[in-house]
């Protein structure tokens, strides 16, 4: 063989033809969500970032206020993720604001359930279990007064 046709062999073997991306085959629903290119998950500009658990946490002042916006991850349960780090044994915060994102399953100690899912306004008393359904995670805008917002929001126990 000569030298040239022995090179131009070479480069077909080598050249890797580039196929079409694979479509997932699993239903949208059991996808994780891409975040990547969603606003919703963006920097907050204006607010302090952190981690409290496995939630990122956007906080910024609005007048006597704060606005937050809390990203609750795909798995994330508040007994499981969260009981360790506070203290206690159910969430005793009240959450009242705008779940723009996702699914959550709340239960309070009474035995009464409450399932939200976006986009939808949120008020949940103090004294629950909550955790994330699906494989999306849970965005809450949420309004508060730090260690009043229960008494200023008049939910400070739970009614059905």
């Amino acid at each position: 063989m000569t030298k040239k046709r022995a090179k131009k062999k070479a480069i077909k073997k080598s050249g890797v033809k580039k196929s079409a991306p694979r479509k997932s085959s699993a239903p949208p629903s059991s996808r994780p969500y891409d975040v990547a290119h969603d606003p919703l998950f963006a920097k907050v500009k204006g607010a302090t970032h952190r981690y409290l658990g496995h939630v990122r946490l956007d906080v910024g002042r609005a007048g006597a206020a704060r606005v937050k916006r809390m990203i609750y991850p795909p798995g994330f349960r508040w007994s499981k993720d969260m009981k360790h780090v506070v203290g206690t044994d159910l969430c005793m915060h009240a959450h009242a604001g705008f779940l723009a994102h996702g699914e959550i399953h709340v239960e309070y100690a009474d035995g009464c359930v409450v399932e939200h899912k976006a986009p939808q306004i949120v008020a949940i008393d103090p004294g629950h279990d909550g955790w994330v359904v699906g494989q999306d995670p849970v965005v809450i805008i949420e309004f508060d007064f730090e260690g009043d917002t229960a008494q200023r929001l008049g939910m400070e126990a739970h009614k059905h």
